[in-house]
């Protein structure tokens, strides 16, 4: 799956748009690579997302195309 499509179905940002433009700025990575919003992300990867001093990192549990709400964050586990 690609990457801003990930960000946005497991709900880590809201919108594709707003994950595409992240992505542009560098501010994204996979597994320590700065990365492109048509990045692929597999299982056990790891994405690190910096928004100013706050950086999340997430490991990529499991990949849906269509998730509920409350069923997104089943999506990844908070690393840090």
């Amino acid at each position: 799956m690609r990457l801003d499509k990930y960000l946005k179905v497991s709900r880590l940002i809201k919108r594709r748009t707003v994950a595409k433009e992240a992505c542009d700025k560098g501010i994204i990575s996979i597994n320590g690579k700065v990365a492109k919003s048509s990045s692929v992300v597999s299982e056990g990867d790891i994405i690190e997302l910096k928004f100013g001093e706050k950086i999340n990192k997430v490991k990529v549990l499991e990949i849906k195309e269509h998730v509920l709400k409350n069923e997104a964050k089943e999506m990844y586990e908070v690393i840090e």
